[in-house]
């Protein structure tokens, strides 16, 4: 079971990660962003409200909207040395 301690903004949909184990992935969640709940994610200005609840151990927006860091996770892609920050 993973948990998000860090989450920054890159550009677009793409949002870099840190996890409970120290590493970092960059997800783009723009395929996910479906139905009622994400609909608002849509929204640029509103996806970059994006915040970490640390109750939770996740990401989360306003409106309620939520990930598993699970999925998260197993989306992502490994940032390291040798990946470009897009």
């Amino acid at each position: 079971m993973h948990f998000v301690r860090d989450v920054s903004y890159i550009s677009e949909y793409k949002l870099l990660l840190t996890f409970e184990d120290g590493s970092k992935r960059i997800v783009d969640l723009e395929p996910y962003l479906e139905g009622e709940i994400f609909e608002p994610l849509k929204d640029i200005e509103y996806f970059k409200t994006v915040r970490l609840n640390p109750d939770v151990d996740t990401i989360v927006w306003s409106n309620g909207a939520d990930m598993s860091p699970d999925f998260l996770y197993e989306i992502g892609r490994s940032k390291d040395k040798s990946t470009s920050a897009l």
